[in-house]
């Protein structure tokens, strides 16, 4: 097969039904390779370039997605001291309740000066923690209920009118 050029082409190169020529196939293919080669660049507003490695990029790209759909994205090195003040508002209770859980031990921290200080990964352990507990057992509730038959129940007063 050829065209007005006299071009090779093939069908199976073929892209929504346009013919795609052996040469043309193999400078995609060849552009491709290079694309997923190529290290990912942070180009600063100077013009300077730094070459970030992939875990970064993928970090960075995912970062911007979250950010794009509008999600609510922090930030914290493992090894941050957090005030109970801001241990509290990152578990979403009290910074009271925060002190009766650390009183109990279940989340450990250390003194500086009077003031007691968190590190964020005991902080976010404790959260992932919280919250496995909290799914297990509306995982359970929920399964119970389905077996008793509840959810197939009609309440009494869905027909009142």
């Amino acid at each position: 097969m050829g065209d007005a050029m006299g071009d090779e082409t093939t069908t199976t190169g073929a892209v929504n039904g346009v013919p795609i020529s052996v040469q043309e196939q193999l400078e995609i293919n060849d552009l491709y390779n290079k694309l997923r080669k190529a290290e990912a660049k942070l180009v600063g507003p100077d013009g300077k370039t730094q070459i970030l490695p992939n875990n970064l990029y993928s970090f960075l790209h995912q970062l911007l997605a979250d950010l794009k759909a509008g999600k609510s994205v922090t930030i914290l090195q493992s090894k941050a001291a957090l005030t109970t003040v801001e241990a509290s508002k990152l578990l979403g209770m009290s910074r009271q309740f925060l002190i009766e859980i650390l009183n109990k031990g279940e989340i450990p921290y250390h003194m500086v000066g009077t003031h007691r200080r968190l590190y964020a990964r005991d902080v976010l352990a404790y959260k992932v923690k919280r919250d496995n507990a909290r799914r297990t057992i509306l995982d359970d509730l929920a399964r119970a209920e389905s077996d008793d038959g509840i959810y197939d129940r009609v309440p009494d007063d869905f027909n009142a009118g």
